[in-house]
Parts: C-alpha cells; structure tokens; sequence
C-alpha cells in the first residue's frame, strides 16, 4: 500500500471513529452497567456499541481484510489474519471511563506485514484525534484545528515519562528507570500515553505488563509516523500477528532512543 492510500483511508475513518465517539458519550451520560468478560476485565454498552458500528464500515472500506477487534475477540471470534489486517479497540481504557476521568479512546490500526502502518486514536471525552501515517505524517485535531505533530528529542533536563493511570507496576517502573535522567512523572489512560511521545508532550512509556495487540497498534502507528518508536526490552521492533494477540514488556520513545539508555 502507497503513503498516499494510507492518508485517503485516514481520512474515511476520521468520520467514522468520530460517530463511533458520539456513541461512546451517548452511554457515558447515562447510568450505564459494568459487566466483568471472561478474563474479569471490564465491559460496557459503549464498548460494544462502539464496535457494531466500526466493523461493517471496515469491512466496506477495505473488503476482505480481517479484523480483530477487541470484543470479538473475547466472543471468540477471531479470523486467521495474514500480511493485512486491522486492528480495533472500541474502548481503550474501560477503567478510565467507568471512572468518568476523560482519559479513554477508540482504536483503529492497519497492520501491514506485522507493522502499524497507519492508525487513529480519538479520546471523545477530550475532543482530541491524533493520526498518522507510516511516511512521516501524523497529526492532531483538537480545539485549534488540525496540526501537525512530531516526536521530541530528550531536553537537557531529562525525560518525561508517562506511566498507565491504572494498571502498572510501581516497582519495576522504578527499577526499569533507575540511572535515568528524569524530570517529569505523568500519568495518563489508554493509548493516549503513545499519542503524548508522539504529540513532543513525553520522552517515554515503559509498560511493563500485560496488554494486546488492539490496545496499542493505532498509538503506534501515530507514533511511528511521528518520528519515536516501540521496542520490546531487549530492543527489537514490537511486531504485530503474534499467536494470541498478546504483547511483550516494551518501551515506546520519542524522536531518538537516547532515551533507552540508562
């Protein structure tokens, strides 16, 4: 796929991802239930919603590409997915939304040979859309209008690091950057943690537990396009396709990875 088709698919799924925010907010103005899945995480009316609406517009975008979305996933239904595929979180950050804190989004990623190459991330409660593009070109629209947005060097005064407001281990953030130079802490929901890298608002997210695939595809691919970059911890490329979805411990960075050394 072109730099040019990947910024025309951007631009049909930044209406799409935005009805699938009007629905989103349509639920969290009400009273709405919190049922445990399976695993015993969190599910809602929004999530699902959310995704009833997202699925059949990819399927029309880009006929016969596979889509693994996050509550099919959990039903079970979960399609053999080749070179391309797309990747879908309905609801990233159910917990930041049960608890009415802002910090939640909705996920969209294409998976091109194992890499995000494009993504778009909307948090509907902040009104903020980052996207981006593999080919250097990712953006926010927010209050000002749509502009561009790039990855930052570390400054002088050291890095700001941004951590998951819910999940996490205190300890082993602690030990992950020790020696390190670091002048801010942030926390933050979701896949907004990506999107902040990407956006030069952050230098760093360890994330050092347990997450899938359609969690962080769409703020990868924000981010790579960008300038920063997500690694596992011994430095390889973060791959997507994996069996199960499931992602190693890794650290996304800003515009250089001076930031990964200690």
């Amino acid at each position: 796929m072109t730099f040019s088709e990947r910024l025309a698919i951007i631009e049909h799924l930044i209406p799409l991802i935005r009805s699938a925010g009007e629905l989103v907010m349509d639920v969290y103005g009400t009273d709405f239930v919190v049922r445990d899945k399976n695993d015993a995480s969190p599910v809602t009316e929004a999530d699902e919603r959310a995704e009833a609406l997202i699925l059949p517009a990819l399927r029309t975008l880009l006929p016969g590409v596979p889509i693994v979305a996050e509550e099919a996933a959990a039903a079970g239904d979960i399609p053999d997915v080749g070179k391309l595929f797309w990747l879908v979180d309905p609801l990233d950050g159910t917990k930041e939304f049960i608890s009415r804190n802002g910090e939640f989004t909705i996920n969209i990623a294409l998976i091109e040979d194992g890499v995000p190459t494009l993504g778009v991330v909307f948090a509907p409660a902040l009104d903020r859309l980052f996207a981006g593009a593999i080919g250097n070109s990712a953006f926010v629209e927010d209050n000002m209008g749509r502009r561009n947005i790039s990855a930052r060097s570390v400054p002088p005064e050291g890095l700001t690091v941004v951590a998951s407001r819910s999940h996490g281990d205190t300890s082993a953030l602690d030990t992950f950057l020790a020696g390190r130079s670091v002048a801010n802490m942030r926390n933050a929901g979701s896949s907004l943690k990506l999107c902040l890298i990407a956006a030069g608002e952050a230098d760093l997210y360890p994330r050092l537990g347990r997450t899938m695939e359609w969690d962080i595809a769409a703020g990868h691919a924000v981010l790579s396009a960008a300038g920063g970059g997500v690694t596992t911890l011994d430095g390889k490329a973060l791959a997507y396709g994996k069996p199960g979805f499931d992602n190693p411990h890794f650290v996304a960075h800003g515009m250089n990875e001076k930031a990964l050394v200690p």
